[in-house]
């Protein structure tokens, strides 16, 4: 996970500067992210993960996407887990006057690794993507589909700021998405993600974060960018099926 990070720090600048020359257009934008994240722990290292998430424009004024995330885990101890499955996206069109969803499917891959650094809880999470997007023209499915592979690398800090224990802690944490394909020629730099806010345990089982995440995306075309300025709630469901199995790590983190 270390040596994975420092590439991705020293390739990063030369995805962004290496792509296109034309003047950039950043359209700056305002949404709203909710979102529900499971692990179900059935055996002492096996469990399956779930998620679903609503994306909207503005403060729920309309739809951006809908997404649903299923797979299956393999955790050895509390620290590491082994994840893999599919997930579907109802991406809502951008253009004026169209109304038809654009499908996604996607087939994932990843590793996460929990550490302590004093009392900060490190989430660190690498995830591999394989994705089949819709073309759309004219409000209508083309029958084409655009295949992309996608590299994320996730650090995530959970920073106690009170001495109480059930009191909220700071959240801060930076996730970088690069992505390759035939179809991919001037944003190979998919988009960057950071985010800060506060993580509060409702019960031992159920948590949520709350908090600001900016989205940065490159376009395909390379000098278009979104600039999402986003509100963020992810809930977070831990729970184990067989009595005796070992307790699911104690956080993880959900996104699209």
């Amino acid at each position: 996970m270390k040596n994975i990070s420092k590439i991705l720090v020293l390739v990063f600048p030369f995805l962004v500067l290496g792509q296109t020359a034309q003047t950039k257009e950043v359209n700056q934008q305002v949404q709203t992210w909710v979102s529900l994240n499971t692990v179900t722990k059935f055996s002492d290292h096996w469990g399956i993960v779930a998620d679903v998430h609503v994306r909207e424009n503005g403060f729920f004024e309309s739809n951006n996407f809908y997404f649903l995330r299923g797979g299956v885990t393999y955790i050895p101890n509390s620290s590491v887990s082994l994840t893999g499955g599919y997930a579907h996206m109802w991406l809502a069109p951008t253009k004026e006057g169209w109304s038809t969803y654009a499908d996604e499917n996607r087939i994932y891959q990843q590793a996460q690794l929990n550490t302590k650094v004093g009392k900060v809880s490190v989430l660190q999470r690498i995830r591999n993507e394989q994705r089949w997007q819709e073309k759309m023209a004219n409000d209508e499915p083309t029958g084409e589909l655009r295949f992309t592979d996608r590299v994320r690398y996730l650090a995530s800090f959970n920073i106690p700021i009170f001495n109480k224990k059930n009191w909220p802690l700071l959240v801060v944490s930076d996730e970088i998405l690069i992505h390759f394909g035939k179809e991919v020629v001037y944003n190979t730099f998919d988009q960057n993600r950071l985010f800060v806010g506060i993580r509060q345990n409702i019960n031992p089982k159920l948590s949520f974060d709350l908090g600001y995440m900016n989205v940065y995306q490159q376009k395909y075309s390379g000098y278009q960018y979104d600039m999402n300025h986003t509100i963020r709630l992810f809930f977070y469901l831990n729970s184990v099926m067989k009595h005796n199995a070992p307790k699911v790590p104690d956080h993880h983190s959900g996104d699209e």
